[in-house]
């Protein structure tokens, strides 16, 4: 595999001060603080690059922009969430939204439902699915 098309880009990732695994750290971080408010110079900061690279490179590796990429782990939070039939807006506010409706926007783009109508649809498949012994 490392001689083939994609060798140089597998050998940046085992590089620990590779582009790819600063941009690991980053997305990491993102993951585990998806509710806080985004700055891309703290995470340009955190990956030790300077925004602009720091921004290319991110792109480069997750085909995101960063504030892309954390809306993206928002919303699959709260997909989760919502399989605790919690309040719709309740979990908009919990994975950092700070507008129910935004929120609600925002779920029906990526999911294509609304937030309550797809969590209740999720939970009705889960209990409807036999479980295995």
């Amino acid at each position: 595999m490392l001689g083939g098309p994609l060798g140089p880009a597998l050998r940046q990732v085992g590089l620990p001060e590779s582009h790819a695994a600063r941009i690991g750290r980053a997305t990491a971080w993102i993951r585990e603080h998806y509710a806080e408010t985004l700055r891309v110079a703290d995470l340009a900061a955190l990956a030790r690059m300077s925004p602009a690279s720091f921004h290319r490179h991110f792109k480069a590796v997750t085909t995101m922009t960063p504030v892309q990429f954390q809306k993206q782990v928002r919303l699959h939070e709260a997909r989760r969430l919502l399989l605790g039939a919690g309040d719709v807006a309740g979990v908009g506010y919990a994975i950092g939204y700070e507008s129910p409706s935004q929120f609600s926007r925002d779920y029906r783009r990526l999911f294509g439902a609304p937030p309550g109508r797809d969590g209740a649809a999720i939970r009705a498949r889960l209990t409807a699915e036999p479980t295995l012994p």
